[in-house]
């Protein structure tokens, strides 16, 4: 019988005899520093130098980089041992301002990572263009940061702001007017009714809910941009979810919201066929009474999950979400049921139901 001791040594010699013929690829230096460069000035490249520090031949299979910002250019000729081998390394700094850390793994033909290169730097950016700045013609000569305000959870007697701005590229004097098309009765706006040539700035959106007048789900309001007098379709929306006062201490006695399902699929589905059923459980794991606040979809489905309902902490609730086909269009059905609940962490979550309506 062989000692255990003689057993060890024969398996220590063969791991350092493995380790010798694996492939091993060396860099020095692995990490280039581009320094500070100008995004104006476009890519920059740097090229690694690597030796075969192995026994044995090998190949690069791939270098894979995390960003497509990076792009590396080599050879797969075999190298030889203590050959040596470059991989060039090409940066765009195009649209990424600021400092940036870039890794690329080397990969051999046997699929295993044999080397790390690293690229660095800082980009000072361009000056962009007043339309980079302002991609939304409003007519005119007046031009728009963004379309869209989406403000997230809104509490009762809690301001809250936003703005988008704005720049007359025209030469003259334009009149800016913004007319209401979905109102929440909400929303209060600030802007000039006269935009000077060159001049830039900013629409002020602000949403108050009153203390003593709750309101729960989705607030929106659209309204359209008119400048002199005329549209040219442009609108402005704004967008929030109401929802209850947030505590000072939400972990402390709170209700916690706890959803089985946040997708239910119902496959596919004959158009022809009978109301389809399917079902989630809505469980209080919190520590006081969970209430169902606001229940909002598309109107593809229909639920009976409801405002004004309450679970006790403990307790479950099963919701059925009913589809009848017959009333839908054929192809793929997705429907966003928005639930709000007096869950003080996470109030508003989101379930989706999809289905395929087949002849």
């Amino acid at each position: 019988m062989i000692p255990n001791r003689v057993i060890f040594l024969i398996l220590l010699t063969l791991c350092a005899l493995t380790a010798s013929a694996q492939e091993h690829l060396s860099f020095r230096p692995d990490t280039w520093d581009f320094g500070t460069i100008r995004e104006t000035d476009g890519r920059v490249s740097h090229t690694f130098t690597g030796v075969n520090r192995g026994d044995s031949p090998l190949v690069i299979l791939d270098v894979v980089t995390t960003c497509g910002c990076t792009v590396p250019d080599f050879s797969k000729k075999p190298i030889l041992p203590g050959e040596k081998t470059q991989i060039t390394v090409t940066y765009d700094p195009a649209n990424r301002p600021g400092s940036f850390t870039k890794e690329l793994w080397v990969y051999s033909s046997e699929k295993r990572k044999i080397a790390t290169l690293t690229v660095q730097g800082s980009v000072i950016p361009r000056q962009k263009t007043v339309e980079e700045l302002y991609p939304v013609d409003a007519g005119g000569g007046l031009r728009l940061a963004s379309t869209l305000n989406a403000f997230s959870y809104i509490y009762p007697g809690r301001q809250v702001q936003a703005a988008i701005g704005y720049a007359n590229t025209s030469k003259r004097p334009v009149r800016l007017e913004l007319r209401p098309e979905t109102t929440s009765g909400a929303l209060r706006t600030d802007y000039p009714k006269q935009i000077a040539p060159g001049e830039r700035g900013e629409i002020n959106f602000t949403y108050l809910i009153p203390a003593d007048k709750p309101r729960y789900g989705t607030v929106r309001d659209a309204l359209e941009v008119l400048i002199d007098g005329r549209s040219n379709g442009t609108t402005l929306v704004t967008h929030g979810i109401g929802v209850d006062p947030q505590p000072a201490d939400a972990t402390q006695n709170a209700p916690k919201a706890d959803f089985s399902e946040n997708i239910l699929k119902f496959g596919p589905v004959k158009h022809a066929g009978p109301v389809r059923k399917k079902h989630f459980t809505l469980s209080n794991a919190g520590g006081a009474e969970l209430i169902v606040r606001a229940v909002e979809g598309e109107g593809h489905v229909a639920t009976t999950l409801a405002p004004g309902q309450k679970i006790a902490p403990g307790d479950s609730l099963r919701c059925e979400i009913l589809l009848d086909p017959r009333t839908q269009d054929y192809g793929i059905v997705t429907e966003h049921l928005v639930v709000v609940t007096n869950d003080p962490v996470r109030p508003m979550r989101r379930i989706r139901v999809t289905a395929i309506i087949e002849e």
